[in-house]
């Protein structure tokens, strides 16, 4: 018959193996289970709720720089989908924006108020030089040997292009 041993205090034992060292409670995973579950739905509702554009024939450069600047600190997915041209290809700057391989984007240099006036030379270097720093290095630095040089038109890139170069596929 086996020997049975009787406790003063019962619960001074719970939780504790018979080696006498602490052991998780059943269902221990649920919190960290928990835990890890919100994690992912947080990181997925960042990428689900995005702002998806189709159809962004560009703006003024000022108006759009602000826009980027409070989409910056907003931390709002931006996500490149159809059309994108001239101002809206400022969009690559922002580190949560993304292109799709089928989008397409348009590219020209900084251009005067007056349609086909071009800038005076150290202006348009100036503004040329803002415009690609809004680029990843390899768009940024064709964008300043061939893509600034268009004035009149847009140059088309498509979004397989424009990741080749650097840009965050989608």
């Amino acid at each position: 018959m086996p020997k049975t041993i009787e406790l003063e205090n019962p619960t001074a034992f719970a939780g504790r193996a018979a080696t006498g060292r602490p052991r998780l409670a059943s269902g221990w995973w649920i919190v960290p289970g928990v835990a890890l579950c919100a994690v992912f739905w947080i990181w997925l509702a960042s990428w689900a709720f995005a702002a998806v554009i189709r159809e962004d024939r560009g703006g003024g450069l000022a108006e759009r720089l602000a826009q980027i600047e409070t989409l910056r600190q907003s931390g709002e997915r931006i996500e490149i989908a159809g059309w994108c041209a001239s101002s809206c290809t400022l969009y690559l700057a922002l580190p949560n924006t993304c292109v799709r391989a089928s989008a397409r984007l348009g590219f020209h240099g900084p251009q005067s108020q007056f349609y086909g006036i071009g800038l005076p030379p150290a202006e348009f270097d100036h503004w040329s030089r803002i415009m690609a720093a809004h680029y990843p290095a390899p768009l940024a630095g064709w964008f300043m040997r061939e893509g600034r040089h268009e004035i009149l038109d847009v140059i088309r890139l498509s979004g397989h292009e424009v990741i080749r170069m650097g840009a965050k596929e989608c």
